[in-house]
């Protein structure tokens, strides 16, 4: 399958690397140290599930790689409409875009650029991180993608792109109701990623502090309560077994928001809490975990200055 990888990062790095180590004819578009690195030295991946050094290859400009099947799009939320316009050329023979981002806002956004029918629904479970120009770091073994049309033309290509992921080996699901299944990731992401990077700490300090674990909770549950609000078919019992979730994760674990925060980077906080605290207002339900969390985060929303 011809893929392009838009944002080579944690997400798009180790999932476009172990497609293209299985065959498939990978592009990565990257850009600054990043892409000098994969150009030169190709891209490392350094898992618990096992190590590779592969060349590849990698543009700075999507207009360079040509027409793809699928663009596994995992860009930072800020950059989600910019990206999306660079994308006209590799969709130039049909091609379609999964986002693979944080957030429930990804698929009406691309869409508004490129048109509802190029765009799926997608989720990617993993905790992985560019640790030097080149190389992609995954701490835990989890490494899974979830993902599934919004609109009965895109059937194919999802069917064609999961049969690419199983054949590379990696945990893939082709789901009937992606929206709901980017609900149910909402509802975990927000509250682990606000609390944590709010507390500056990882998610074994934020679960085992009753402060803390009631702003986690809180946050969870005020997610589904938007949710819910707008439709989307949430089970009753999200928020406990959300929580029992969280019990399992190793104590060590924290958000890509927090890490984000303590580089000085920009934050996906708009997106995240803040989105939960905008579409709660429109819907005239109240938040006041989110909206909290989202005004302690905003002074640093831009980054370091």
């Amino acid at each position: 399958m011809r893929i392009a990888v838009m944002g080579a990062g944690g997400v798009g790095g180790y999932f476009g690397g172990r497609l293209a180590q299985a065959g498939n004819d990978v592009v990565f578009i990257a850009r600054g140290r990043h892409l000098d690195a994969l150009r030169s030295k190709g891209l490392a991946l350094k898992s618990p599930t096992g190590d590779a050094t592969l060349k590849v290859t990698a543009v700075d400009d999507p207009a360079a790689a040509g027409p793809v099947e699928v663009v596994l799009f995992a860009v930072k939320l800020w950059d989600t409409e910019a990206a999306a316009e660079r994308l006209q050329p590799l969709l130039a023979k049909g091609g379609v875009v999964i986002p693979f981002q944080n957030g429930v806002e990804s698929v009406a956004r691309i869409s508004a650029v490129l048109g509802a029918e190029r765009v799926l629904g997608g989720a990617a479970y993993i905790a992985a991180r560019i640790g030097e120009p080149g190389q992609i770091v995954q701490t835990g073994s989890m490494a899974r993608l979830r993902f599934g049309a919004i609109q009965p033309s895109q059937h194919t290509a999802a069917q064609a792109f999961h049969a690419a992921c199983v054949g590379a080996g990696i945990d893939a699901e082709r789901v009937d109701d992606i929206v709901r299944v980017l609900w149910e990731k909402f509802v975990l992401l927000v509250a682990v990623s606000g609390t944590t990077t709010v507390a500056r700490s990882r998610i074994g300090v934020v679960r085992a502090d009753p402060d803390l674990r009631w702003l986690l909770e809180a946050a969870m549950r005020e997610t589904w309560q938007v949710g819910r609000k707008l439709g989307v078919t949430l089970a009753d019992d999200l928020v406990a077994a959300t929580l029992k979730m969280v019990d399992g994760l190793p104590a060590e674990m924290t958000s890509s928001m927090h890490g984000d925060l303590d580089a000085g980077g920009r934050l996906e906080a708009p997106w995240l809490a803040g989105a939960v605290a905008r579409m709660a207002l429109a819907q005239g339900l109240q938040t006041p975990a989110n909206r909290a969390i989202y005004a302690a985060l905003k002074p640093f929303i831009d980054g370091r200055r």
